[in-house]
């Protein structure tokens, strides 16, 4: 490991992907700023990397314009700069036919998938835009399920489908500042979320089937080499995933 020192802040670091990612990042000698709602799964991430004086606890809802504010101002305060954000934190939501789809249901996925992804975009643009040396890497955490859609998820399709907008838009206005933007699409990583597709997940014709999922340390170790390119150099869409999941095909 090297100490390189680069600063990264990753929402949803508690458990999940988040948490994986983290591990990684401290292991490959980052300053890490840990974010996400529950201070103590937080600390679990700290304590287990054994780095834990390079890591940051911030407890952050990312719907909150103000608390978010508060994480990048505490990662100033600490880091004095950033170089990579991982937009990782998100929700989903019960399968339920669109009718059905209560207004608050809706507005909770969309907001914590997308108004928080863009709230925390904003944050990281903004230091990155205008530190020194100025640049920086947003990644953002897209989802399979953006192109090929489960029964039932509307608002969360929905959401994963707007990052991808927003990851254009932040990769194609970073481009004067020197601030790289790309998305990974993830599909059936083994994590809490996720094990139940091993009994069986509702199929588009109606059946219920079992998945196969993979390990979530391949997810961070790829999270990883995107945030480890140099900034002349951006993987713009990333697709990983269990080989045999039902996502190429028919039927």
């Amino acid at each position: 490991m090297s100490l390189h020192g680069r600063v990264a802040i990753i929402t949803g670091a508690g458990r999940g992907i988040g948490k994986a990612t983290a591990l990684a990042f401290l292991a490959d000698g980052y300053r890490v700023a840990l974010a996400g709602r529950n201070r103590e799964t937080l600390e679990r991430t700290a304590a287990e990397s054994g780095a834990s004086d390079r890591a940051l606890v911030i407890p952050t809802d990312v719907t909150d314009p103000a608390s978010v504010d508060a994480l990048f101002a505490a990662v100033r305060k600490e880091f004095g700069r950033l170089d990579v954000l991982f937009n990782n934190a998100g929700s989903g939501s019960r399968a339920t036919p669109i009718d059905e789809i209560t207004f608050d249901d809706w507005r909770r996925v969309i907001d914590v998938n997308l108004t928080g992804t863009f709230l925390c975009t904003r944050g990281a643009f903004g230091m990155m835009k205008n530190q020194d040396p100025r640049g920086g890497r947003i990644i953002n955490n897209g989802s399979i399920g953006a192109h090929a859609p489960r029964p039932g998820s509307a608002p969360y399709t929905a959401s994963k489908h707007a990052i991808t907008g927003l990851t254009k838009s932040t990769s194609l206005d970073g481009r004067q500042y020197d601030i790289a933007c790309g998305q990974i699409d993830i599909g059936n990583t083994l994590t809490e979320m996720t094990a139940r597709m091993h009994k069986g997940v509702q199929q588009a014709d109606g059946s219920v089937q079992p998945e196969p999922t993979f390990d979530v340390v391949h997810v961070a170790n790829a999270v990883l080499q995107m945030a480890n390119l140099p900034l002349d150099t951006n993987v713009q869409f990333m697709t990983i995933m269990a080989t045999k999941m039902p996502f190429v095909g028919r039927g």
